[in-house]
């Protein structure tokens, strides 16, 4: 009785109960089967294999991020560039003709100037590295007030004073237009209203 097994008698009967819709038709699995089914270990032993799932997680993430710097999209940015505030900030930015942004070329200019040793045009170089430097922190500066004024306006007083806005703001100024990312989304001249 307790230790017999089936005959072909009992799997007969057990077939011959219909199958009702709607029910379960199957016995109650139990738990230390779907326990065992579910364990899996906190720290994989296959390492290379960890490894390999782990690169291919951050590839996925670094391309969604990417996707997401060169069209815009809000959902996939990084947490700096995220938000309406930054967005604002951006597009202002991207909107204005920045002096700082031209920074970059005419250093270049004066590098190779630098290479002619003569004391007139040392001075020259001189002159014109700090004088482009100073002028395209004025330029960054007046643009950061005015910007602070609209987003005071805009966000209020919270949003214009939150740490970090200014400095973001100006390091997007000093990159070259087509190299900024996010990628510039408005025209010159299309200010954010």
């Amino acid at each position: 009785m307790f230790g017999r097994s089936k005959t072909t008698n009992d799997q007969l009967e057990q077939e011959a109960v219909a199958a009702r819709e709607g029910a379960k038709n199957r016995p109650t699995p139990r738990r230390r089967d779907q326990e065992a089914a579910r364990k899996r270990p906190l720290v994989v032993t296959d390492r290379k294999q960890a490894r390999q799932t782990d690169r291919a997680k951050r590839r996925e993430a670094m391309a969604k991020t990417r996707t997401a710097m060169m069209t815009g999209d809000e959902s996939g940015l990084p947490p700096r560039d995220k938000g309406p505030v930054r967005r604002y900030i951006r597009e202002y930015v991207d909107a204005r003709r920045n002096l700082a942004e031209f920074m970059l070329p005419v250093m270049l200019i004066v590098l190779a100037l630098s290479f002619l040793r003569t004391s007139a045009i040392l001075l020259a170089v001189t002159v014109l590295t700090y004088g482009i430097l100073l002028t395209a922190i004025g330029d960054t500066f007046l643009m950061w007030r005015r910007l602070r004024a609209r987003l005071t306006e805009k966000f209020g007083e919270e949003a214009a004073r939150t740490r970090g806005n200014g400095m973001y703001a100006a390091m997007r100024a000093f990159q070259l237009r087509r190299s900024r990312m996010p990628r510039v989304q408005v025209k010159r001249g299309e200010f954010p209203s």
